[in-house]
């Protein structure tokens, strides 16, 4: 079967999409699919693109106001390349547009991943330009899709009460488990890491006053203690984090460390002690599975959609509230060592046997086969009303 990936960026700068996107895409390849990936340009794209041998990968030039993405070379790329089903990864941008306009032409279906993008945080965000692109081109976009692919069932939720009754599918993306020493580690154990977008809605700022606070109330638990924030800027907001912790004497606790990737980053999580999201939106976030796969322990929010971390004893909960998160840091920095330890080993364990790439490209294998009537709905597909669970 021939498929067709879009994506906003095949390069670092598109985070955690851009991973589960080439992931997905070499293990699809890997099973016997013909895939081929269509993105558009940007800075990093030339040392990114040999990441994704031996999948076919085709770029195209942005025109005209960059967040919208529009690039006029893609539709007829699509359309000589004829695929039996179009995956379109995100929303908002001008991909959207061109995967309608190839499916009327070559009455082809596509399937929308909406990476968390429908998440009530995330649709507040930016409301009214989110509201005059959905009246323009997005609501065509979703209510036309021949399925929806949701991470997680709190996603299905989030898709259905912005009002679509489309299939949807539930399929969790895969993590891939990096080999850990048995021994002689060189983590810092009082070493909290945030790695990810410096952006709003991770909350970062309410933990930084979080960090503050305890800081303040000189709270013995926190000797000893550095947070350390890796990831690239999104809309000048560390420029706000950078502030806040001088203003407020943090520099010597805090440390801003720049994006981070490869080498780099697995260096990275192999040397911390823990990991922390406070975020106020997501779908499934790569980052807190990564560090699980690093045996990391992890402080998270409900919104992170992971809720068998906290069954499986692999995190502890907060909310997204600076006092909320302040709890949640002195519950980590008051245990022993061995009990983070055997925290982390929970994560580890926890994804290893429910995220798994080998289960996402079945699953999505199957998904495709349906959608072009080459096979049955399988199990992992929901129509609208109907409750369906994506697991393994």
């Amino acid at each position: 079967m021939k498929v067709g990936m879009v994506t906003a960026s095949v390069s670092r700068k598109g985070g955690g999409i851009h991973e589960v996107v080439r992931r997905g895409a070499l293990e699809l390849h890997r099973r016997g699919s013909n895939i081929s990936v269509f993105g558009l340009s940007d800075e990093h794209t030339g040392e990114d693109c040999e990441s994704w041998q031996p999948v076919a990968v085709n770029i195209f030039q942005q025109r005209g106001y960059k967040p919208f993405g529009y690039a006029p070379d893609l539709l007829p790329a699509l359309r000589s390349a004829a695929p039996d089903v179009l995956h379109n990864h995100g929303l908002w941008m001008y991909p959207s547009v061109a995967s309608v306009q190839w499916s009327k032409l070559m009455r082809r279906p596509y399937i929308v991943s909406v990476h968390g993008m429908l998440d009530p945080w995330a649709v507040t965000h930016s409301y009214w330009k989110k509201k005059l692109a959905g009246m323009i081109y997005e609501h065509r976009h979703l209510t036309q899709a021949a399925c929806l692919h949701a991470l997680c069932p709190a996603e299905v939720d989030a898709i259905r009460r912005y009002g679509l009754t489309n299939p949807i599918c539930v399929i969790p993306f895969g993590i891939d488990l990096p080999l850990l020493p048995l021994g002689g580690s060189t983590r810092h154990d009082k070493t909290l890491l945030f790695l990810g977008r410096l952006h709003p809605k991770k909350g970062l700022l309410n933990l930084l006053k979080a960090w503050q606070q305890l800081q303040q109330e000189r709270r013995p638990e926190i000797a000893g203690w550095q947070l350390m924030i890796a990831g690239w800027d999104q809309g000048n907001h560390e420029q706000t984090l950078r502030a806040y912790s001088r203003e407020h004497g943090l520099q010597s606790t805090i440390k801003f460390v720049g994006p981070k990737f490869g080498g780099d980053k697995d260096l990275l999580l192999r040397s911390a002690g823990a990991f922390v999201l406070p975020s106020f939106s997501e779908g499934l976030p790569v980052s807190i599975l990564e560090a699980w796969a690093y045996g990391l322990p992890v402080l998270m929010t409900n919104e992170c959609n992971l809720p068998q971390g906290f069954s499986s004893g692999s995190a502890i909960s907060i909310d997204c509230t600076a006092a909320g998160i302040a709890r949640g840091l002195v519950d980590l920095m008051s245990m022993p060592h061995h009990e983070r330890a055997a925290m982390g080993l929970r994560g580890r364990h926890l994804v290893e046997e429910q995220f798994s790439w080998t289960s996402y490209a079945e699953q999505m294998s199957s998904v495709y086969a349906w959608m072009s009537g080459a096979g049955p709905q399988p199990g992992c597909v929901s129509n609208h009303d109907t409750v369906c669970s994506g697991g393994r």
